[in-house]
């Protein structure tokens, strides 16, 4: 008796991927797909992704910076698919200047990039839990990171052009902290809410962060994009049926230091 073969299977339910064309994003449609999903990548670039539509795969135009975006879009879904079972919100909108370092960073942009990427998955998560709820339930997956949660080590960022942008810090903090204030909120809705925190995932990074950021992990690299994978489809599935309001920190060991 097989009773756990398919505990992680998501056959016949309804996705939608904000930022799935992007770094991790593009990895968890894939892996979405191969699990049985229904998957539609709701991105404000889509244009140069169309000859990847499938059966399992389609795309929708969502800029989540743009509330009226956001409701046209999930009203294409709803006409396509009936429901949306799964939200993941894995956007990055930010701004031209973005990178600034602190003392420099104008108050404008500071807002506006609080704007676009918390006030984003605000709104892509209250219109869609506000439609799981009518239709009996859902699951909502929003991407953190570690700096949502510790500061970050500016000893890594020497010897290069990077920084860690303040705006980021303070943006995961606040969409985990959402995470958690949603699932409180509608989980008399039978609607689970959670976060997944990436650590440093591996993206042609200069050399000396890269080997300054291995040396202060406990597993001694860096991330890949698809081992964020595995968290995402553990809790967009049956698996984590009893897990709302968490955070999954997918970090190699570097928050445990």
């Amino acid at each position: 008796m097989n009773t756990y073969k398919n505990i992680f299977r998501l056959d016949g339910k309804t996705v939608v991927l904000t930022g799935g064309l992007g770094l991790i994003g593009s990895e968890i449609a894939k892996a979405l797909v191969e699990f049985g999903a229904t998957v539609f990548i709701a991105d404000a670039n889509i244009e140069k992704a169309a000859e990847m539509a499938s059966s399992s795969l389609r795309f929708v135009h969502m800029d989540i910076t743009d509330e009226k975006s956001v409701a046209e879009a999930i009203g294409i879904i709803l006409e396509c698919s009936g429901r949306i079972d799964v939200l993941i919100n894995c956007a990055y909108p930010r701004t031209a200047d973005w990178g600034l370092k602190f003392e420099k960073v104008p108050f404008n942009s500071w807002k506006q990039n609080l704007n676009d990427h918390l006030g984003g998955y605000f709104i892509t998560c209250q219109k869609i839990a506000e439609q799981m709820k009518n239709d009996g339930g859902g699951a909502i997956i929003n991407i953190g990171s570690i700096y949502g949660i510790v500061a970050p080590d500016f000893s890594i960022y020497e010897d290069t052009e990077m920084t860690m942008p303040v705006a980021y810090s303070a943006i995961k903090s606040g969409v985990i902290a959402l995470t958690k204030y949603m699932s409180t909120w509608y989980g008399g809705s039978k609607i689970r809410v959670n976060a997944v925190s990436p650590g440093g995932i591996l993206d042609n990074q200069p050399e000396p962060f890269v080997e300054k950021y291995a040396a202060k992990t406990p597993l001694g690299r860096m991330g890949l994009p698809k081992e964020i994978v595995g968290a995402v489809i553990y809790l967009a599935s049956d698996a984590s049926s009893y897990v709302t309001g968490q955070n999954i920190v997918v970090d190699g060991g570097w928050t445990t230091q």
